[in-house]
């Protein structure tokens, strides 16, 4: 296999991975939520190296305040004026 040919798979598998996301993310925003935790929790146990620990601090979902009715997306919840 030529070198220019790996390349063109990577750059193939890398866009479907994203797109695979994107569609996770707006179809099921909770499964991603989760995913999102867990991968997370999996990178910030003791003992990971410095960097593998901040790329899980970055990766990991925002906490969900008790802004909105559930305190979900807060898409939901009453308007302000």
């Amino acid at each position: 296999m030529t070198t220019g040919l790996l390349i063109q798979y990577l750059i193939i598998a890398l866009a479907v991975l994203v797109s695979a996301w994107v569609v996770l993310k707006k179809q099921f925003p909770g499964a991603a939520r989760k995913l999102r935790g867990g991968m997370a929790l999996a990178l910030l146990k003791p003992g990971r190296p410095a960097w593998l620990q901040a790329l899980g601090r970055k990766i990991a979902p925002p906490a969900s305040g008790a802004g909105g009715a559930c305190g979900g997306c807060d898409s939901c919840g009453p308007t302000k004026r």
